[in-house]
């Protein structure tokens, strides 16, 4: 069956036309939300009318985190409380927390950035909200029945690409990067590539994707894109919010770290 996951958002962190990058793969046993950027309720909800999919936020219990620039990581704390809200309507344990995926130094300060907000003077912690789950490098994590591997990207700050797979089909996420041809090697294991593209320093310029090879080109989609980017600057296809994509297993091959 294919792999397939909802667009959220496509916007960069300067667009007032879009919500920040994100997307909720529907993997076999939950949804999975990658990035959580401002706004996330509304987006969640604009993106589940238009693909036809809903995406109640409480339904979604996982999330994972590229890093915590605040167009990839604001959405965090509106997620938190109305989780938070509903488990102390509903007398919902720790249990129901949702679970948080990131590398260890993404993860490491996820607290020192929501504390300020939603530390309840002192008597609340980020276990009161969230419970964290490290992803290492080098290995692969299941997370909601799919097998997820993480990769460190270059971007200035800590910041991580993810692929999921499931049921031998495999979707390859960018998250924020310069462009590093050996990154765009290991994210083209995958079947379906979503890669960011923002004219800055520590983004990836199209005119780098476009110098890619064709099949490489074919596989790839476009996101985290400035509000002036005219798609056809490119023959690479451009992801629209509510968008649907539907990932087809091209091979069955052993899930590569």
């Amino acid at each position: 069956m294919p792999l397939r996951a909802v667009i959220v958002g496509i916007g960069s962190a300067l667009s007032d036309r879009f919500y920040g990058s994100s997307a909720v793969v529907l993997a076999p046993t939950g949804k999975i939300l990658i990035d959580c950027p401002d706004s996330i309720l509304r987006a969640l909800r604009c993106s589940g009318e238009i693909s036809g999919i809903s995406l109640d936020p409480l339904s979604i219990h996982d999330i994972l985190l590229t890093h915590l620039h605040g167009d990839h990581a604001n959405g965090l704390e509106a997620f938190a409380w109305k989780h938070w809200l509903a488990r102390r309507t509903t007398g919902g344990g720790p249990a129901e927390r949702p679970r948080i995926h990131g590398i260890a130094s993404v993860v490491a300060r996820l607290w020192e950035r929501l504390a300020p907000s939603m530390g309840q003077m002192g008597t609340a912690s980020l276990s009161d909200y969230f419970d964290l789950c490290t992803l290492v490098p080098g290995t692969v994590s299941e997370i909601c029945g799919a097998a997820v591997s993480c990769r460190e990207t270059d971007h200035g700050i800590p910041c991580a690409g993810f692929r999921i797979r499931a049921d031998s089909a495999e979707l390859a996420w960018s998250g924020d990067t310069r462009f590093d041809p050996s990154h765009v090697d290991w994210l083209c294991e995958a079947d379906c590539v979503v890669h960011e593209t923002t004219e800055s320093p520590v983004h990836t310029p199209i005119e780098c994707l476009n110098a890619l090879p064709v099949e490489i080109r074919r596989k790839m989609r476009l996101i985290h894109m400035d509000d002036d980017f005219a798609p056809a600057a490119t023959d690479i296809v451009c992801l629209a919010e509510g968008d649907v994509l539907e990932v087809a297993a091209s091979s069955r091959r052993p899930m590569a770290t």
